[in-house]
């Protein structure tokens, strides 16, 4: 399934007053977000943290990956209306990011803070 692919199928199920278009999908994206990061909390909180030998990366289990992969696709459903909400394709968005993260790359600005770095 390509972005746009996936966005077309997300609006079929975008039902909310168009007049608070922009404020409820970022409103949403927010809530989601911090759903995802409730989510994290609590595998930290609850379990014993395993760690992969290579990379020192938190290991989750099947049942931790499905349940965290559930809230970021509500992230990524909000940004799917959100997207349509500005006027851009999911697939827009995506290449406008990658243009800026490849940017920063090729200036060695990837670390570090600010919209314009």
């Amino acid at each position: 399934m390509t972005l746009n692919e996936y966005q077309h199928e997300a609006l079929s199920t975008a039902i909310y007053d168009r007049q608070y278009a922009v404020i409820y999908t970022a409103l949403g994206i927010a809530g989601e977000a911090g759903e995802c990061a409730d989510k994290v909390k609590k595998i930290l909180r609850d379990t014993h943290i395993v760690r992969n030998a290579d990379t020192g990366a938190i290991m989750l289990d099947t049942e931790q990956q499905h349940a965290l992969a559930l809230e970021i696709g509500d992230v990524l459903w909000y940004c799917a209306t959100l997207a349509r909400d500005i006027d851009m394709t999911l697939e827009e968005v995506a290449e406008l990011n990658i243009a800026k993260i490849n940017s920063r790359k090729q200036r060695g600005k990837l670390g570090g803070s600010g919209d314009n770095r």
